[in-house]
């Protein structure tokens, strides 16, 4: 057995299933979390010192349950609907829509979306969504690429230190709390699992 199907992901304990059925599950699978990225990026919540939306909470869980291809492809399925016009994104269709949208401020972040899910299922692939204390650190670190692909953009367009002040430094507080908020949920979520499977 590879140390990838040493510890199966959430989404393969809630819905198991072989052969051709993976695709199709798969495919919705997708569906979902597209839709679920939607919705986290429109709604925000009021917070200090910006208001908070729960996408990268969102982007981040996607790649721990779906595991690092599928949540890979979903967030780069999520990015093509946005690149074909879309309104998937923050502050779409206002501030623009498409591949202008993307190359604009927030184009670091949405890069740095794919790369945090596609760390986070990798971790979890290895049982890192099954300890509160690992959930916690898998999250931090996914938070801190995600920033980081952000920061690294908007320094090409405003300077590192404008950057940091503007897309980086606002979002600590929220970034702690999305994180503790995984920690409470991920491991829930695999005690239901197993309950699950004993029960079967």
């Amino acid at each position: 057995m590879t140390a990838s199907l040493a510890h199966p992901t959430l989404h393969n304990a809630l819905w198991p299933t072989d052969g051709g059925a993976v695709y199709w599950r798969n495919a919705v699978l997708a569906v979902i979390g597209t839709l679920a990225l939607t919705v986290s990026a429109k709604l925000q919540i009021p917070f200090w010192p910006v208001p908070l939306t729960m996408q990268t909470f969102v982007v981040l869980v996607i790649g721990m349950a779906y595991g690092w291809k599928l949540g890979t492809a979903t967030l780069l399925f999520y990015l093509a609907q946005g690149a074909l016009g879309l309104p998937v994104f923050a502050g779409t269709p206002a501030r623009g829509l498409g591949l202008a949208y993307m190359t604009g401020p927030t184009g670091g972040y949405l890069a740095g979306f794919v790369a945090g899910a596609a760390l986070c299922g990798w971790l979890a692939e290895r049982g890192w969504d099954r300890s509160p204390w690992r959930t916690a650190i898998a999250m931090s670190v996914g938070h801190v690429l995600i920033l980081a692909f952000g920061w690294v953009w908007l320094a090409k367009l405003a300077g590192a230190q404008k950057a940091y002040a503007a897309g980086v430094a606002p979002f600590y507080l929220a970034t702690v709390v999305k994180t503790a908020l995984a920690v409470v949920a991920l491991p829930i979520a695999w005690r239901l699992a197993d309950e699950r499977s004993d029960a079967g």
